[in-house]
C-alpha cells in the first residue's frame, strides 16, 4: 500500500540520575564521596533510505521512544547511556514540526541523517560536587528531560521526470514501455491510483527515473477526484511530460486536456507550472492521416512529440528529448 503522509510522536530518552554514594572500604575511613554520573539518553535519528518508497510502515507505528540514560553507580561509576533509536524513512520525505508546521528537516538523499530529537544529559554523581569546604556533598543532579515531537512526515517522490496528464492518456502504458515498472494498465479512468516509479537507461552514461503521477483532472488541484493528493509528488522533478490522448473516443478534445491540465498544474503551484514541460501526442496509431496532431499543434501552437506507446513510435525521440533536458539542467541520472 502506498502512504505517503503520516503523523507520528517521537520521544529521546532521558538522562539518568546522578548517584549519591561514599566510598566504604576497610581501613579507609573516610573514603569521600564517588557517585557516577548518570548516562546520556539516547537520540531520536533519521535516516533517509533509497530502497524505501512508502510510509507504511512508520504510519503503522504512531510512537517511537529511545531509551532512557541509566543512573549513575557507586565506585565512581557512569551509568550506561540509552541506545539511540534509528528511524528509517524513504528518500524525498519532508519533516515538519506537526503542531506550528515549522519544517524541521527534508531528507533528499541517500543515507542523509538528522537527529530529531535529543537525549537528556544524565546528572552529575554527588562526587562532582566535592570541594575543598564541602568534602562529603550528599545531592547529586537528576537526570535532564529528553526532547519530544509530533512529526508530520511527508513524502514526495524524489524523480527526474513527472509524467502527468488526464486519466486514459497513457502514462502507465509509457512507463511499461520505456521501463521495468509494471504499473496496472485497463482502459478505464484511474486505473492508477498511487504513483509509480520506473528507471529508464537511454544510454550506458545515463540513468533516469520516471514517475506515474495519477488523478489529474479539472478542479485537482481543489480536492476534485483524487485531489491534489499526489501533486507534490511532481514538484521535486526536473521536467513534466504532459501525456495528451490524440484521438480520445469520448471527453475533451485534445486541446481542452491540454489546458486542464495545465491550469491545474498552475492553480496548485506557479514553480510547477514553469517547470519544462514536453508536450507529448500519444496513441498515433489510432491518428493514421496525422489529422489530430495537426489541429492540436495548431491550437496549442507549441511543439508537440508525437508518439504510440502500442507501436513504439516516437518513443526513442522522447528519451532523446528528455536526456537533452536533464543534461541541461544537471542532473544526468
Amino acid at each position: 500500500m502506498f502512504i505517503d503522509e503520516a503523523t507520528i510522536y517521537v520521544k529521546a530518552g532521558a538522562g539518568g540520575n546522578g548517584c549519591v554514594s561514599f566510598r566504604r572500604e576497610k581501613f579507609v575511613p573516610k573514603g569521600g564521596p564517588d557517585g557516577g554520573d548518570g548516562g546520556r539518553g539516547g537520540d531520536v535519528v533519521l535516516i533517509a533510505r533509497d530502497n524505501m518508497h512508502t510510509l507504511l510502515d512508520v504510519s503503522s507505528r504512531p510512537r517511537y521512544l529511545a531509551r532512557n540514560g541509566q543512573p549513575g553507580r557507586g565506585g565512581d561509576r557512569a551509568g550506561k547511556g540509552g541506545a539511540d533509536l534509528i528511524l528509517e524513512l524513504p528518500c524525498g520525505t519532508l519533516v515538519r514540526d506537526a503542531k506550528t508546521g515549522a519544517q524541521l528537516t527534508d531528507l533528499t538523499h541517500k543515507d542523509q541523517q538528522t537527529v530529531i530529537a535529543r537525549g537528556g544529559r544524565g546528572g552529575r554523581g554527588n562526587k562532582r560536587f566535592a570541594t575543598s569546604t564541602n568534602q562529603a556533598p550528599t545531592h547529586a543532579e537528576d537526570g535532564k528531560p529528553p526532547e519530544e515531537r509530533n512529526l508530520l512526515l511527508t513524502l514526495k517522490l524524489i524523480a527526474d521526470v513527472g509524467l502527468v496528464g488526464l486519466p486514459n492518456a497513457g502514462k502507465s502504458s509509457l512507463l511499461a514501455r520505456v521501463s521495468a515498472a509494471t504499473p496496472k494498465i485497463a482502459d478505464y479512468p484511474f486505473t492508477t491510483l498511487s504513483p509509480v516509479l520506473g528507471i529508464v537507461a537511454p544510454n550506458p552514461s545515463q540513468r533516469m527515473v520516471l514517475a506515474d503521477i495519477p488523478g489529474l483532472i479539472e478542479g485537482a488541484h481543489g480536492g476534485t477526484g483524487l485531489g491534489d493528493a499526489f501533486l507534490k509528488h511532481v514538484e521535486r522533478t526536473a521536467i513534466l511530460v504532459h501525456l495528451i490522448d490524440v484521438a480520445p473516443l469520448a471527453g475533451p478534445t485534445p486541446e481542452e486536456a491540454y489546458r486542464v491540465i495545465r491550469n491545474e498544474l498552475a492553480s496548485y503551484s506557479e514553480a510547477l507550472a514553469e517547470k519544462p514541460e514536453l508536450i507529448v501526442a500519444n496513441k498515433m496509431d489510432l491518428d493514421a492521416d496525422r489529422s489530430h496532431l495537426a489541429a492540436m499543434e495548431q491550437s496549442i501552437q507549441r511543439p508537440i512529440i508525437p508518439i504510440s506507446t502500442v507501436s513504439g513510435e516516437g518513443l526513442p525521440q522522447l528519451l532523446e528529448h528528455i536526456s537533452k533536458i536533464l543534461s541541461s539542467t544537471g542532473r544526468k541520472g
